[in-house]
């Protein structure tokens, strides 16, 4: 396992490591910013995928990219289109 790796793991056990605290002290605030992200990310996807498609660029909405927007919100979309550009 290389060092990237490893940095890349502890980053995300942070990560979720204070999303389960977030949750379990304001478990109401943080259900209601997952939705608010939810929702801002999935028109944010319909709009990248309505201009992108006149030049051939598509983001798949299914319960994945949708988890992920719902988590992330808007840097979350922006995570998506750069993993779509660089991957395909």
């Amino acid at each position: 396992m290389s060092a990237w790796q490893v940095i890349g793991m502890l980053v995300g056990a942070v990560v979720l490591i204070y999303m389960i605290a977030r949750f379990m002290r304001e478990p109401g605030q943080a259900v209601m910013g997952m939705l608010r992200g939810l929702i801002v990310g999935v028109v944010a996807l319909f709009v990248i995928n309505l201009i992108g498609a006149s030049f051939g660029f598509h983001i798949a909405i299914n319960p994945v990219t949708a988890a992920t927007t719902a988590i992330l919100g808007l840097p979350g979309v922006a995570a998506l289109v750069v993993m779509n550009v660089w991957m395909v």
